[in-house]
């Protein structure tokens, strides 16, 4: 089969690593593609949000299967375009039509699916422009902290968390008004706040069926200790400890089934990944957000788990046929540790000639913002590299993603050097 991969991160980099190696694969191509992708298979440039221009390299390029990697195609209805082209009638396409994405495109929508199907989750209401009195009203009448989403997508940095009600309703203010996160946030939501441990749950689906892939745990905040702005994710472990056989029971039965049946009782057809974004509070879980994609940097230390042909399981799924399908994981724990631009998620500047690029005993290096120029990789982003280790628990795999973080290096380079450290205590 002639495959390709849209999106340009960690994630896309981890998809090329493992679906090259299928039998399955005749020819990879990853577009636009990364510094690393070219490893693995072609690097196309395109826009991913031009369909037409992604229909034209399909055809061109006689390919059979497209996996989306990021969510912005989804919610912006690239299924639905494939769906209803008559050229791609006989490409199969990864990934939920453009209803099942709004649990992902829009945080009211996946949350009055949450309230109507019973799925634990936080208390919430939301605001737009023409509420902002009613909003702040509504903040004053609640309790601290306060939380605040914008309800599209902000690149996982829409989220808000103030301690004091001052703070809250400038941030509040700052949102709606001056739309901090641009069109993601003409609405807001004001959320109960959890108090917990975060924790990544992903399941393939079919619309009928799922299968379980290996759960994370990822670090949001720029800083250690989870301190300062949030990121698009600074690292990621698994599996985590606390998800035990007790703990997954009530995933599986409170949030996964009833979240496959809700979808089923509201007509929305679902084929792709859902990540689930979970609170552990006092041994409950609570759904914090869906996406309708696998997380960065979750898929790093995820994927790798996973002993499957990973072609074959996205194939099954799309064939609707993964009550057959069975996953085989690895036992051993898998971490990585990303490196980032100097000033990330603010300013930062790029183009810095990466070196040290070797991979060790026991790890991979998947890479998110570098572009390949003449024989040099250079830094192209906020998120530049993940370092990710293997080893027989997590105090090894970390050893080695640490090592690796130490090793490569360019101007500027920052990493946490704390990932991980709670699962350890």
């Amino acid at each position: 089969m002639n495959i390709l991969i849209l999106g340009s991160g960690g994630r896309e980099h981890t998809f090329a690593w493992k679906i090259s190696q299928s039998p399955l694969c005749k020819k990879l191509f990853i577009a636009p593609g990364n510094g690393g992708t070219s490893r693995y298979g072609e690097n196309i440039y395109v826009d991913i949000n031009n369909f037409d221009e992604i229909k034209n390299l399909v055809i061109d390029n006689k390919i059979d299967f497209v996996l989306v990697g990021p969510e912005d195609p989804l919610v912006n209805g690239i299924v639905d375009y494939f769906e209803q082209s008559y050229e791609l009638k006989n490409v199969k396409i990864f990934g939920p039509n453009k209803l099942g994405a709004q649990l992902e495109g829009s945080k009211s929508f996946s949350k009055s699916f949450m309230k109507r199907h019973n799925i634990p989750s936080a208390k919430f209401k939301s605001f737009n422009l023409n509420e902002v009195d009613e909003g702040i009203k509504f903040l004053r009448n609640s309790s601290p902290p306060f939380v605040l989403k914008a309800d599209g997508l902000a690149a996982g940095k829409g989220v808000i968390i103030s301690k004091d009600l001052e703070s809250a309703e400038n941030s509040f203010k700052n949102m709606l008004i001056n739309k901090q996160f641009g069109e993601a946030s003409k609405k807001v939501l004001i959320e109960e706040f959890l108090s917990g441990i975060e924790i990544s749950c992903f399941i393939i689906t079919d619309g009928e069926n799922y299968i379980s892939l290996p759960e994370a745990k990822d670090y949001k905040r720029i800083g250690e200790n989870d301190t300062g702005l949030n990121t698009g994710g600074m690292g990621a472990v698994s599996p985590v400890n606390f998800y035990d056989e007790e703990f997954e029971k009530k995933v599986e039965n409170r949030i996964i089934k009833r979240t496959i049946q809700g979808l089923k009782k509201d007509n929305i057809p679902f084929k792709g990944f859902l990540f689930i974004g979970l609170m552990n509070v006092n041994g409950d879980p609570f759904v914090i957000e869906y996406n309708v994609r696998m997380g960065d940097p979750e898929t790093q230390v995820v994927i790798p788990r996973i002993k499957n042909d990973f072609l074959k399981v996205l194939l099954s799924c799309i064939d609707i046929d993964l009550k057959n399908t069975k996953i085989n994981i690895d036992r051993k724990t898998t971490s990585t540790v990303i490196l980032t631009s100097k000033g990330y998620p603010e300013k930062y500047k790029k183009g810095f000639k990466i070196s040290g690029l070797k991979e060790i005993k026991n790890s991979i290096i998947f890479h998110a913002g570098t572009t390949e120029e003449e024989e040099n990789i250079l830094s192209n982003g906020g998120r530049v590299i993940a370092c990710t280790g293997v080893g027989k628990n997590i105090s090894e795999s970390l050893q080695v993603s640490y090592e690796l973080a130490r090793k490569i290096d360019w101007e500027g380079k920052y990493y946490r050097k704390d990932i991980g450290k709670d699962l350890m205590k």
